[in-house]
């Protein structure tokens, strides 16, 4: 690796931590480090970017389109944190020789996610959000929480994350099922949990929750059918893709009332627009996608994030996502 100086962008650095929850100054003294706190705008970023050798992005925060990379003539590393970042054109990068490399995360990151779903279903199920807004109003008892015990939880895809999403409700005495485009009545056997067929699971459920991976498989797995399907009184959350949802059909059912509620951690455009449509309702539980931030993935990701570019620097790149 040549000795001309390096520059190195974070992106995305929402909270500030990303110069010190790793020690960058390990990769030498050639090496410049730039943090990003704010989200460039799609506008901004081929200015922004093209004067760096190497770009960190957060997950899939920001994405790497073709057209981008294409844009970006010095660009020579793309780490991405996590080991899967569906927002960045590997075959556009491979065209150009730009080495993408992933950096993993803590592998307790999925209990965050799993518990930020419990967050979300215990704030729905408690009028939580409403109750706080209007106690700051004045106001006193407004509303009537609903107990968890004896309901009945929905979990689509029973992964990691599903599956302790599951153990909590057996623990609060829900009964819970199980669906997915690939579950068997085994595997749900298996996870001490119900199998259900999709039409079953989102006309029985009190409570749904979305634990799977986003792929044109599963896209708009949950669509207006699926809404239609839920009993009026019932939540979904999804902590997982937006994607999996069609948030035009969310959004109706939501301003009709045809759903009690949603509790979201996860939309189509990120960061949500002041102006979205979701902020207006009383229904929604919002949370800025906050399932897999936490200071312990984060440092991780961020060392992870080190030990590539030093791979890379070294001529001998690891964790390669387009090799």
């Amino acid at each position: 690796m040549s000795t001309d100086t390096i520059s190195i962008a974070l992106l995305d650095d929402y909270h500030g931590v990303a110069e010190r929850y790793a020690d960058w100054t390990t990769l030498g003294p050639q090496v410049r480090v730039q943090a990003f706190r704010d989200y460039l705008p799609e506008s901004d970023r081929v200015a922004a970017l093209q004067s760096f050798d190497v770009i960190v992005a957060m997950r899939e925060r920001t994405p790497f389109p073709a057209t981008l990379i294409e844009s970006l003539p010095k660009l020579r590393l793309l780490v991405t944190t996590g080991m899967r970042n569906l927002a960045i054109d590997l075959d556009a990068c491979t065209r150009r020789g730009i080495v993408v490399c992933g950096a993993p995360g803590s592998p307790d990151a999925n209990t965050a996610t799993s518990e930020l779903a419990w967050t979300h279903i215990l704030a729905l199920f408690k009028n939580l959000t409403i109750e706080d807004a209007n106690m700051r109003r004045g106001l006193w008892q407004t509303g009537m929480p609903r107990p968890i015990a004896g309901k009945r939880l929905g979990v689509v895809g029973l992964g990691k994350l599903g599956t302790a999403v599951a153990q909590v409700g057996k623990a609060f005495g829900m009964s819970v099922q199980a669906w997915s485009p690939n579950l068997t009545p085994e595997r749900a056997e298996q996870a001490g949990v119900e199998y259900a067929s999709k039409q079953t699971l989102f006309a029985e459920a009190d409570v749904i929750s979305l634990h799977l991976i986003l792929s044109d498989r599963t896209r708009h797995v949950v669509d207006a059918a699926a809404l239609s399907a839920m009993k009026p009184s019932a939540f979904l959350v999804n902590t997982s893709r937006a994607g999996l949802v069609d948030q035009e059909a969310l959004l109706d059912a939501l301003r009709k009332g045809r759903i009690a509620g949603a509790g979201l951690d996860v939309f189509e455009e990120e960061p949500l627009p002041p102006t979205d449509a979701l902020r207006a309702l009383d229904n929604v539980v919002l949370t800025p996608h906050l399932g897999y931030v936490s200071p312990e993935n984060f440092t991780a990701f961020y060392r992870s994030a080190v030990e590539s570019v030093q791979g890379w620097m070294a001529g001998k790149p690891v964790r390669v996502l387009n090799a």
